[in-house]
């Protein structure tokens, strides 16, 4: 299978270019540590961003970096540490769950979104990106946004190809806004609660002005270990003890809570931000959407379907699942309880079968897909670029 590394982004377009011509489909890779997440390839050539590398801008008092897609991920964490700054939405490592090696990259972070527990305070990976350069599926090389928050009019292309996947184009810059790095991290641990008061008491403290960022429960039995609900507040220290003592006052109701910092607390974010719990498993693994006061019955109805572990991230707003990897990785009972609860599911790692055979992204409506095709043939009009990756025919 031929394999295109450009080293440009004018390289890059005339390979789409040509790809385009000729109508060979593209399997665009970064650092291929998401490999195995959504439908089966359906390419006949790779086409990686890894040649597209290097720190392009970074501006601390302006608190914005872009660098090349193909730019490694460690590489603008470690510039930003150095000046005491941060990417906000603390995007997930793939590695562990995926079974898989490479480095993940900058360009990555954008096409799928990711993002990590701390969206409960800063927002999305879409929400810091202000900035991007691609190639569309015609070999035009496309900017969108800038340096600024408020720049964008008409069609805001670059939210657009924020959770594409690869399948409008591919990403040859970035550009994200950062945050400082703050002074002190402290987790309030809540101890035995069961799902559904634990997501009581998340609500509780999400919905206080004490300013949350990090919301999560780990139930009994989840590695071995008891029921764990976890409330991550960060900023001065002075600030960090009031915020602290105040929150206790208010959820004096579901027990007393431990206070962990440092490496130990750390660890613990670290954790449900990877979804470790999960790595290393033979299981096939879901992250579901839902409304956090739905959350606990949801993930209850499932495993009363089959049997499932879970924990919650996002206050109860997001579900990881494992459950058996046979037959339809219980695709069918989890699309059920989500018809009755509200809310969509993602199948994050399967066997290659059962991605060809269920949907592994949330189902579209007729409308939407209409929608999705439309946006497809402009940017793509050839369908070279991830075919079928997240939809059959997309």
């Amino acid at each position: 299978m031929p394999s295109y590394e450009p080293r440009d982004e004018g390289e890059a377009a005339e390979i789409v270019s040509a790809a385009a011509a000729r109508s060979e489909r593209l399997r665009l890779v970064g650092g291929d540590t998401k490999a195995g997440l959504g439908r089966p390839a359906q390419d006949e050539a790779t086409l990686s961003a890894r040649g597209l590398s290097g720190i392009t801008l970074y501006e601390p008092a302006e608190m914005v970096v872009s660098a090349r897609a193909g730019t490694p991920l460690a590489e603008v964490q470690a510039l930003l540490a150095a000046r005491g700054q941060m990417l906000p939405f603390e995007p997930m490592d793939f590695r562990g769950l995926m079974g898989t090696a490479g480095e993940p990259t900058f360009g990555a972070v954008a096409a799928s979104n990711n993002s990590g527990p701390r969206r409960i305070n800063a927002g999305a990976a879409r929400d810091s990106l202000i900035g991007v350069r691609f190639v569309n599926g015609r070999g035009q090389a496309i900017k969108s946004g800038g340096r600024v928050m408020k720049n964008v009019t008409g069609l805001d292309l670059v939210k657009l190809m924020a959770g594409a996947w690869g399948t409008l184009g591919l990403l040859t810059e970035v550009t994200f806004k950062v945050l400082p790095v703050q002074e002190r991290v402290a987790t309030l641990v809540f101890s035995g609660l069961d799902d559904a008061r634990a997501v009581a008491a998340l609500s509780a403290a999400l919905g206080s002005p004490f300013e949350l960022t990090g919301a999560a429960h780990l139930p009994a039995g989840l590695e071995g270990a008891h029921a764990r609900t976890l409330m991550r507040l960060e900023g001065f220290s002075e600030s960090l003890d009031y915020r602290i003592g105040e929150l206790r006052k208010l959820l004096r109701p579901f027990g007393a809570a431990e206070v962990v910092e440092r490496e130990p607390g750390a660890a613990l974010w670290t954790a449900i931000r990877d979804a470790t719990a999960f790595a290393g498993t033979t299981e096939a693994v879901w992250r579901i959407s839902t409304a956090p006061t739905r959350a606990p019955a949801l993930a209850a109805a499932i495993g009363r379907a089959l049997p499932a572990r879970w924990f919650y991230d996002w206050g109860g707003g997001l579900i990881w699942l494992a459950v058996p990897a046979e037959d339809d990785a219980g695709a069918e009972a989890i699309r059920t309880a989500l018809a009755e609860q509200g809310g969509h599911a993602t199948l994050i790692r399967a066997l290659d079968a059962v991605r060809a055979a269920v949907p592994v992204f949330q189902p579209l409506s007729e409308l939407l897909m209409r929608v999705t095709l439309g946006i497809k043939a402009a940017h793509d009009p050839a369908g070279v670029f991830n075919p079928g990756r997240m939809y059959a025919g997309v």
